[in-house]
């Protein structure tokens, strides 16, 4: 899979569109839809920073839930 479609698909996992993904991972708008549209092409490692803040977000907020549960 290329690099445009990993980082359309992280994405899309959120349910953010391409305004609110952005400014959620802080990266430029522009900079994201020349990325998605294969104009460039970001280094290997973005994708997989990315996918990281997004799994780590994940778990924060399950443990969250966890701990309101208690």
């Amino acid at each position: 899979m290329d690099t445009a479609n990993i980082i359309k698909e992280l994405r899309e996992s959120t349910g953010m569109n391409r305004k609110e993904f952005p400014e959620h991972t802080g990266i430029p708008v522009r900079t994201l839809e020349d990325w998605e549209a294969a104009r460039r092409t970001p280094p290997d490692y973005i994708p997989r920073l990315i996918d990281y803040q997004l799994k780590y977000e994940k778990l924060v907020k399950q443990k969250e839930e966890v701990d309101d549960e208690k």
